[in-house]
């Protein structure tokens, strides 16, 4: 991103986050600008070709969801006959969802209010998946700090998996330290692991490998909001899809 558009990205950016009004504006201006001219525009993940996502609600056109949503989706629509979970309440608000969700702090019908590293439900999941969520976990909204409470809240989740079930967790990479010296040291608690790093002013998006990944821009640095994204997966007996990268 040269320096101009590094500008206007960053007065938008601030604009939006300091006044109401504006943000209004901005989004509206920006999701109609993306639809209209942007809206076939595609990106790749492991030689599968997405359409980039574009919605209102938490500005997708302007952060990492616009890469995440279609994975999920993806993965939600390759398992739609099979026992699914999601972890944080966040595709509901982009599409109807039929499938179990759990999220501590968010309320909503059939919304499942528990801590996950609490949640024992009585059936297992063939699929788990968790969008920018979990980085959240013995971290954020008042909780007392617990880098320990990660890896408990993954390790429960494998538990509620049925054999030969699998888990999605998305995540920004740089937004909080602890996790990332994980990633770095290559001690994530999956049995595979991905990125996709944002390219451009427009919210383009590419794979690329690890060594890639620990030296992009940290989070709301280059980019607002994420810059590298965490893509890990995790199946209790085989991969999921054959490592490419």
């Amino acid at each position: 991103m040269n320096n101009i558009s590094r500008y206007f990205h960053w007065k938008i950016i601030n604009l939006s986050r300091n006044n109401l009004f504006f943000r209004r504006v901005i989004d509206i201006t920006a999701y109609l600008f993306y639809k209209l001219f942007r809206a076939n525009n595609t990106f790749f993940f492991n030689d599968y070709e997405y359409k980039y996502f574009y919605h209102r609600y938490n500005r997708t056109v302007g952060g990492e969801r616009i890469v995440e949503i279609p994975l999920a989706k993806k993965l939600l629509d390759d398992n739609k006959d099979k026992s699914i979970l999601e972890v944080g309440n966040v595709l509901s608000h982009y599409f109807p969802v039929n499938h179990d969700v759990l999220d501590k702090y968010e309320k909503g019908d059939g919304v499942i209010n528990m801590d996950v590293i609490e949640f024992s439900p009585k059936k297992r999941y063939d699929l788990i998946i968790s969008i920018s969520t979990m980085e959240h976990v013995g971290w954020d909204y008042g909780e007392e700090k617990e880098s320990e409470k990660f890896k408990k809240g993954i390790n429960n989740l494998k538990k509620c998996l049925r054999k030969d079930g699998q888990l999605l967790v998305t995540m920004p990479l740089f937004y909080r330290s602890d996790l990332s010296d994980l990633i770095i040291n290559k001690a994530m608690p999956f049995t595979e692991e991905y990125f996709m790093k944002r390219v451009s002013f427009w919210n383009e998006w590419v794979q690329i490998n690890h060594e890639e990944a620990i030296k992009g821009a940290r989070y709301d640095s280059h980019y607002a909001n994420a810059n590298v994204l965490y893509i890990g997966f995790y199946k209790r007996s085989k991969y999921i899809i054959s490592k490419r990268y």
